[in-house]
């Protein structure tokens, strides 16, 4: 059941786009002095060696970060790459932070973080990642459960990450039911869900059961390095943001014109940002 590792897939171009949005929607946060919380709902390992066996198995880390790596980037990702420079202090592209690195390393003393991750191998990596770290609880557990009874937060503030891995058949009625629970217990938090382009249909579902939960003010950020293609795999992914931060939406409409060719796979490549449900 708990097949999935990240470890064959870090710093691909759907990591990319994910921990772009997510250093964003964290710079934003730290806007106010007040303090926020961060969860993390499937925290994977923490950290990723580029080198590995699984890593260079697969490869798809030199279509995705190793492209821009060493580029003159637009601003809007240079949070996002200072977390990743932070791991590799010599210049030469060694680890990839998952996002509860990346939130790590972009946070302030007084945020607090939840990170939930129940793959027995994964966990114990990312308890040794977060060792000494007055600010993370780390909980070996279903990822939507720890959410419900961690909600709503005593900050008030903050942002639940949910990446789930999509290899059992009811994860995206899971997903929504989850996100559906969340909402009804903090309906100010900001919500950052993480999605696969494999099946066209399963991502046209999920935005009408979102649609249908009538939770409002829904940004859908995808990009796409090929054609849909359902005997391909993975074409693109996206990133589904309840109640983001209001510069959010520009920021990524002046950016995908610039990351999309970079990391295009194909001329066939696309991206798109439009609301699902207007605020």
């Amino acid at each position: 059941m708990l097949s999935y590792r990240h470890s064959f897939h870090a710093g691909n171009h759907a990591d990319v786009l994910k921990h772009t949005v997510q250093a964003l929607i964290l710079e934003s946060l730290k806007r106010k002095d007040k303090p926020f919380v961060v969860h993390d709902t499937h925290s994977g390992a923490g950290r990723y060696d580029l080198q590995s066996e699984h890593s260079e198995k697969t490869g798809e880390y030199v279509d995705g970060i190793a492209r821009i790596w060493g580029l003159d980037c637009p601003k809007s990702m240079h949070p996002y790459l200072k977390a990743v420079k932070a791991l590799n202090p010599n210049g030469e592209l060694r680890y990839y932070p998952g996002s509860p690195l990346l939130t790590k390393s972009l946070t302030r003393e007084h945020e607090r973080l939840v990170l939930t991750e129940l793959h027995p191998t994964d966990f114990p990596r990312l308890r040794q990642e977060f060792r000494g770290d007055r600010r993370a609880k780390l909980y070996q557990e279903d990822g939507y459960a720890r959410l419900k009874a961690s909600l709503p937060p005593k900050e008030r503030r903050g942002v639940v990450l949910i990446d789930p891995p999509y290899e059992l058949k009811n994860e995206y009625k899971d997903l929504v039911k989850g996100i559906k629970e969340a909402v009804q217990r903090w309906a100010s938090g900001t919500y950052a869900i993480w999605y696969p382009v494999v099946r066209r249909q399963e991502i046209t579902t999920l935005e009408r059961a979102l649609a249908r939960t009538g939770i409002r003010n829904i940004l859908q950020i995808e990009m796409n390095v090929d054609a849909d293609n359902m005997d391909y795999g993975m074409t693109g992914s996206g990133m589904i943001v309840i109640n983001p931060p209001w510069t959010l939406e520009q920021q990524m409409r002046e950016l995908l014109p610039w990351l999309t060719p970079k990391l295009a796979q194909t001329e066939l490549a696309s991206h798109r940002v439009h609301w699902i449900v207007p605020e």
